[in-house]
Protein backbone atom coordinates (compact mmCIF):
# COMPACT_ATOMS: atom_id res chain seq x y z
CA UNK A 1 0.00 0.00 0.00
CA UNK A 2 1.53 3.29 -1.15
CA UNK A 3 0.88 6.87 -0.09
CA UNK A 4 2.30 10.25 -0.98
CA UNK A 5 4.06 12.50 1.52
CA UNK A 6 4.52 16.21 0.88
CA UNK A 7 6.88 18.43 2.86
CA UNK A 8 6.12 22.12 2.31
CA UNK A 9 9.06 24.36 3.17
CA UNK A 10 9.56 28.08 2.82
CA UNK A 11 11.35 27.74 -0.51
CA UNK A 12 10.75 24.15 -1.70
CA UNK A 13 7.93 21.62 -1.83
CA UNK A 14 9.29 18.06 -1.69
CA UNK A 15 6.99 15.13 -2.40
CA UNK A 16 7.46 11.38 -2.61
CA UNK A 17 5.70 8.05 -2.94
CA UNK A 18 6.36 6.06 0.23
CA UNK A 19 5.85 2.36 0.86
CA UNK A 20 4.88 0.62 4.11
CA UNK A 21 8.53 0.21 5.11
CA UNK A 22 9.10 3.97 4.99
CA UNK A 23 11.07 3.88 1.74
CA UNK A 24 10.66 6.67 -0.82
CA UNK A 25 10.29 4.96 -4.19
CA UNK A 26 9.70 8.08 -6.30
CA UNK A 27 10.19 11.78 -5.60
CA UNK A 28 9.76 15.23 -7.09
CA UNK A 29 10.09 18.88 -6.06
CA UNK A 30 8.49 22.23 -6.78
CA UNK A 31 9.31 25.80 -5.76
CA UNK A 32 7.17 27.22 -2.94
CA UNK A 33 5.22 30.37 -3.90
CA UNK A 34 5.11 31.25 -0.22
CA UNK A 35 2.99 34.40 -0.44
CA UNK A 36 0.07 32.89 -2.37
CA UNK A 37 -2.05 30.09 -0.88
CA UNK A 38 -3.68 29.23 -4.22
CA UNK A 39 -0.33 28.83 -5.95
CA UNK A 40 1.00 26.65 -3.10
CA UNK A 41 -1.98 24.34 -3.50
CA UNK A 42 -1.54 24.23 -7.26
CA UNK A 43 2.14 23.32 -6.86
CA UNK A 44 1.32 20.53 -4.40
CA UNK A 45 -1.44 19.20 -6.66
CA UNK A 46 0.91 19.23 -9.64
CA UNK A 47 3.55 17.26 -7.72
CA UNK A 48 0.92 14.74 -6.59
CA UNK A 49 -0.37 14.34 -10.15
CA UNK A 50 3.14 13.62 -11.40
CA UNK A 51 3.73 10.95 -8.76
CA UNK A 52 0.37 9.19 -8.97
CA UNK A 53 0.65 8.93 -12.75
CA UNK A 54 3.10 6.07 -12.21
CA UNK A 55 1.95 4.70 -8.84
CA UNK A 56 -1.37 3.71 -7.31
CA UNK A 57 -1.68 5.54 -3.98
CA UNK A 58 -4.30 5.56 -1.22
CA UNK A 59 -3.90 9.12 0.03
CA UNK A 60 -1.73 12.15 0.65
CA UNK A 61 -0.14 13.43 3.84
CA UNK A 62 1.12 17.02 3.94
CA UNK A 63 3.62 18.32 6.47
CA UNK A 64 3.74 22.10 6.89
CA UNK A 65 5.12 24.53 9.43
CA UNK A 66 2.23 25.97 11.41
CA UNK A 67 -0.60 25.25 13.81
CA UNK A 68 -2.71 22.41 12.41
CA UNK A 69 -6.20 21.63 13.67
CA UNK A 70 -6.89 18.50 15.72
CA UNK A 71 -8.78 16.92 12.81
CA UNK A 72 -5.80 17.53 10.48
CA UNK A 73 -7.90 19.55 8.04
CA UNK A 74 -7.07 23.22 8.68
CA UNK A 75 -3.94 25.30 9.16
CA UNK A 76 -4.86 27.96 11.69
CA UNK A 77 -1.65 29.94 11.34
CA UNK A 78 1.72 29.69 9.61
CA UNK A 79 4.36 32.32 10.28
CA UNK A 80 6.17 32.07 6.95
CA UNK A 81 3.46 30.88 4.56
CA UNK A 82 0.19 32.37 3.31
CA UNK A 83 -2.24 30.49 5.56
CA UNK A 84 -4.68 31.90 8.13
CA UNK A 85 -7.59 29.62 9.17
CA UNK A 86 -7.05 27.89 5.85
CA UNK A 87 -8.90 24.63 4.92
CA UNK A 88 -5.88 23.17 3.18
CA UNK A 89 -7.00 19.52 3.27
CA UNK A 90 -10.34 20.37 1.62
CA UNK A 91 -8.67 22.39 -1.11
CA UNK A 92 -6.09 19.71 -1.89
CA UNK A 93 -8.74 16.97 -1.94
CA UNK A 94 -10.68 19.03 -4.47
CA UNK A 95 -7.58 19.44 -6.64
CA UNK A 96 -6.20 15.90 -6.37
CA UNK A 97 -9.26 13.70 -5.90
CA UNK A 98 -7.45 11.86 -3.11
CA UNK A 99 -7.96 11.76 0.68
CA UNK A 100 -5.61 14.31 2.32
CA UNK A 101 -4.46 14.89 5.89
CA UNK A 102 -2.36 17.82 7.14
CA UNK A 103 0.22 17.61 9.93
CA UNK A 104 2.69 20.00 11.50
CA UNK A 105 6.05 19.44 9.81
CA UNK A 106 7.92 18.73 13.06
CA UNK A 107 5.28 16.18 14.06
CA UNK A 108 5.59 14.50 10.66
CA UNK A 109 9.38 14.31 10.96
CA UNK A 110 9.14 13.04 14.52
CA UNK A 111 6.69 10.34 13.49
CA UNK A 112 9.12 9.18 10.80
CA UNK A 113 11.92 8.90 13.38
CA UNK A 114 9.63 6.94 15.68
CA UNK A 115 8.35 4.57 13.00
CA UNK A 116 11.46 4.05 10.88
CA UNK A 117 14.41 5.94 12.34
CA UNK A 118 16.37 6.62 15.49
CA UNK A 119 13.46 5.89 17.88
CA UNK A 120 11.94 2.86 16.16
CA UNK A 121 12.72 0.62 19.16
CA UNK A 122 11.12 3.03 21.66
CA UNK A 123 7.55 3.60 22.84
CA UNK A 124 8.12 7.04 24.40
CA UNK A 125 10.04 9.58 22.31
CA UNK A 126 10.77 13.27 22.61
CA UNK A 127 12.20 14.92 19.51
CA UNK A 128 13.83 18.32 19.19
CA UNK A 129 14.75 19.74 15.79
CA UNK A 130 17.55 22.29 16.20
CA UNK A 131 17.89 24.42 13.11
CA UNK A 132 17.14 28.06 12.41
CA UNK A 133 14.41 27.60 15.01
CA UNK A 134 13.47 24.81 17.39
CA UNK A 135 10.85 22.19 16.50
CA UNK A 136 9.47 19.34 18.54
CA UNK A 137 7.41 16.17 18.49
CA UNK A 138 6.19 13.84 21.22
CA UNK A 139 5.26 10.16 20.99
CA UNK A 140 3.90 8.46 24.13
CA UNK A 141 2.80 4.83 24.24
CA UNK A 142 3.17 4.71 20.47
CA UNK A 143 0.83 7.64 19.86
CA UNK A 144 1.72 11.02 18.40
CA UNK A 145 0.68 13.58 21.02
CA UNK A 146 -1.28 16.37 19.35
CA UNK A 147 -3.32 17.90 22.19
CA UNK A 148 -6.91 19.12 22.32
CA UNK A 149 -6.50 21.62 19.47
CA UNK A 150 -3.65 19.90 17.62
CA UNK A 151 -1.01 22.32 18.94
CA UNK A 152 0.98 20.00 21.26
CA UNK A 153 4.71 19.45 20.88
CA UNK A 154 5.74 23.12 20.65
CA UNK A 155 8.88 22.66 22.75
CA UNK A 156 10.27 25.89 21.29
CA UNK A 157 7.90 27.98 23.38
CA UNK A 158 8.43 26.51 26.80
CA UNK A 159 9.61 29.48 28.89
CA UNK A 160 13.28 28.97 29.72
CA UNK A 161 14.14 32.45 31.05
CA UNK A 162 11.33 34.57 32.52
CA UNK A 163 11.48 38.07 30.99
CA UNK A 164 14.31 36.87 28.74
CA UNK A 165 14.89 37.37 25.00
CA UNK A 166 11.88 38.40 22.95
CA UNK A 167 10.57 35.59 20.74
CA UNK A 168 8.81 35.84 17.39
CA UNK A 169 5.74 34.29 19.03
CA UNK A 170 5.28 37.47 21.08
CA UNK A 171 6.47 36.08 24.40
CA UNK A 172 9.81 36.48 26.16
CA UNK A 173 12.33 33.87 27.22
CA UNK A 174 11.16 30.98 25.03
CA UNK A 175 13.54 28.02 24.82
CA UNK A 176 13.96 28.63 21.08
CA UNK A 177 15.72 31.91 21.86
CA UNK A 178 18.53 29.98 23.58
CA UNK A 179 18.50 26.64 21.75
CA UNK A 180 18.45 27.30 18.01
CA UNK A 181 20.76 28.32 15.21
CA UNK A 182 19.57 31.92 15.40
CA UNK A 183 20.56 32.09 19.08
CA UNK A 184 23.98 30.64 18.31
CA UNK A 185 24.59 33.13 15.50
CA UNK A 186 23.36 36.03 17.63
CA UNK A 187 25.83 35.12 20.38
CA UNK A 188 28.70 34.69 17.90
CA UNK A 189 28.11 38.11 16.36
CA UNK A 190 27.80 39.76 19.76
CA UNK A 191 31.04 38.22 21.00
CA UNK A 192 32.81 39.11 17.76
CA UNK A 193 31.63 42.72 18.07
CA UNK A 194 33.03 42.81 21.60
CA UNK A 195 36.42 41.69 20.31
CA UNK A 196 36.37 38.18 21.78
CA UNK A 197 39.55 36.54 20.38
CA UNK A 198 37.85 33.14 20.32
CA UNK A 199 35.57 34.48 17.58
CA UNK A 200 38.53 35.53 15.43
CA UNK A 201 38.62 32.37 13.27
CA UNK A 202 34.88 32.65 12.65
CA UNK A 203 35.20 36.25 11.51
CA UNK A 204 38.13 35.31 9.28
CA UNK A 205 36.19 32.39 7.77
CA UNK A 206 33.32 34.79 7.11
CA UNK A 207 35.60 36.96 4.98
CA UNK A 208 36.21 39.43 7.76
CA UNK A 209 32.50 40.35 7.97
CA UNK A 210 30.83 39.60 11.31
CA UNK A 211 27.40 39.82 9.70
CA UNK A 212 28.28 36.94 7.36
CA UNK A 213 28.63 34.47 10.25
CA UNK A 214 25.90 31.80 10.04
CA UNK A 215 24.99 28.47 11.57
CA UNK A 216 26.54 26.18 8.92
CA UNK A 217 29.82 28.10 9.18
CA UNK A 218 29.90 27.71 12.97
CA UNK A 219 29.13 23.99 12.68
CA UNK A 220 31.83 23.48 10.03
CA UNK A 221 34.51 25.21 12.07
CA UNK A 222 33.49 23.35 15.21
CA UNK A 223 33.84 20.04 13.37
CA UNK A 224 37.32 21.17 12.26
CA UNK A 225 38.33 21.72 15.88
CA UNK A 226 37.91 25.47 16.32
CA UNK A 227 37.45 26.03 20.08
CA UNK A 228 35.30 29.16 19.73
CA UNK A 229 32.82 27.52 17.39
CA UNK A 230 32.73 24.39 19.56
CA UNK A 231 31.99 26.56 22.59
CA UNK A 232 29.05 28.19 20.81
CA UNK A 233 27.53 24.81 19.91
CA UNK A 234 28.19 23.50 23.42
CA UNK A 235 26.31 26.45 24.87
CA UNK A 236 23.13 25.79 22.92
CA UNK A 237 23.57 22.09 23.67
CA UNK A 238 23.51 22.89 27.38
CA UNK A 239 20.35 24.95 26.95
CA UNK A 240 18.81 22.06 25.00
CA UNK A 241 19.62 19.63 27.80
CA UNK A 242 18.11 21.88 30.46
CA UNK A 243 14.99 22.43 28.38
CA UNK A 244 14.52 18.74 27.67
CA UNK A 245 14.94 17.98 31.39
CA UNK A 246 12.05 20.31 32.20
CA UNK A 247 9.87 18.63 29.58
CA UNK A 248 11.01 15.16 30.71
CA UNK A 249 9.76 15.92 34.23
CA UNK A 250 6.29 15.87 32.70
CA UNK A 251 6.63 13.28 29.91
CA UNK A 252 9.39 10.86 31.03
CA UNK A 253 10.66 9.89 27.53
CA UNK A 254 12.92 6.90 27.01
CA UNK A 255 14.83 8.53 24.14
CA UNK A 256 15.45 12.09 22.96
CA UNK A 257 16.03 12.41 19.21
CA UNK A 258 17.80 15.54 17.98
CA UNK A 259 17.40 16.59 14.36
CA UNK A 260 17.92 19.73 12.30
CA UNK A 261 20.98 21.34 10.78
CA UNK A 262 22.81 21.94 14.06
CA UNK A 263 22.57 18.22 14.86
CA UNK A 264 25.27 17.74 12.22
CA UNK A 265 27.68 18.80 14.97
CA UNK A 266 27.08 15.42 16.63
CA UNK A 267 28.72 15.00 20.02
CA UNK A 268 29.71 18.66 20.08
CA UNK A 269 26.00 19.33 20.60
CA UNK A 270 24.80 16.07 22.16
CA UNK A 271 27.55 15.79 24.77
CA UNK A 272 26.77 19.11 26.50
CA UNK A 273 23.05 18.41 26.08
CA UNK A 274 23.30 15.02 27.79
CA UNK A 275 25.41 16.46 30.60
CA UNK A 276 23.05 19.39 31.25
CA UNK A 277 20.07 17.04 31.05
CA UNK A 278 21.56 14.76 33.70
CA UNK A 279 22.34 17.72 35.97
CA UNK A 280 18.86 19.25 35.58
CA UNK A 281 16.58 16.21 35.66
CA UNK A 282 14.46 15.75 38.74
CA UNK A 283 15.03 12.47 40.68
CA UNK A 284 17.99 11.78 38.39
CA UNK A 285 19.64 9.34 40.83
CA UNK A 286 16.52 7.17 40.85
CA UNK A 287 15.72 6.86 37.15
CA UNK A 288 17.29 5.90 33.85
CA UNK A 289 18.50 8.83 31.79
CA UNK A 290 17.06 9.10 28.30
CA UNK A 291 19.92 9.11 25.77
CA UNK A 292 20.27 11.94 23.27
CA UNK A 293 20.68 10.53 19.75
CA UNK A 294 20.98 12.15 16.33
CA UNK A 295 17.99 11.75 14.01
CA UNK A 296 18.63 9.26 11.25
CA UNK A 297 16.01 10.08 8.60
CA UNK A 298 17.55 13.36 7.43
CA UNK A 299 15.65 15.34 4.81
CA UNK A 300 13.42 12.33 4.11
CA UNK A 301 11.69 12.56 7.48
CA UNK A 302 8.95 15.05 6.59
CA UNK A 303 7.90 13.18 3.45
CA UNK A 304 8.01 9.74 5.08
CA UNK A 305 6.22 10.80 8.25
CA UNK A 306 3.44 12.64 6.45
CA UNK A 307 2.91 9.71 4.06
CA UNK A 308 2.82 7.18 6.89
CA UNK A 309 0.30 9.23 8.87
CA UNK A 310 -1.89 9.45 5.76
CA UNK A 311 -1.74 5.70 5.21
Amino acid sequence: MLSIGVDIGGTKIAAGVVDEAGEIIAATTRSTPATDAVLIEAAVADAVAELRAQHEVVGVGVGAAGFVSADRRTIHFAANLAWRQHPLADELERLTGLPVIIENDANAAGWAEYRFGAAMDASHMLMATVGTGLGGAIVLDGNLVRGSAGFAGEVAHVIAVPEGQWCGCGLRGCLEQYTAGTAMVRTAKSRASAGDPLMGPLVQAAGGEREEIDGPLITRLAQQGDPGAAELIGEIGAWLGRGMASIAALLDPEIIVVGGGVAAAGELLLGPAQEAYAESLTARSHRSLAPFVVASMGNRAGIVGAADLAR
